[in-house]
């Protein structure tokens, strides 16, 4: 960035009022990682068994 860059033509939000929280490090429950996993499943289902099926 250069001296002539305006960086500060915003506001600055130094709290979050919604409460809620997107970074990757955050907390999560086993019940989160069988959700994902839950998921993950009926994905791999739908791409490959799908198919399968229909051939």
């Amino acid at each position: 960035m250069t001296e002539d860059t305006d960086t500060d033509d915003h506001d600055h939000h130094t709290e979050d009022a919604s409460g809620r929280s997107t970074a990757p490090q955050s907390e999560y429950t086993a019940r989160d990682v069988a959700f994902g996993a839950v998921v993950g499943a009926v994905g791999l289902l739908v791409t490959f068994g799908v198919p399968l099926l229909l051939t």
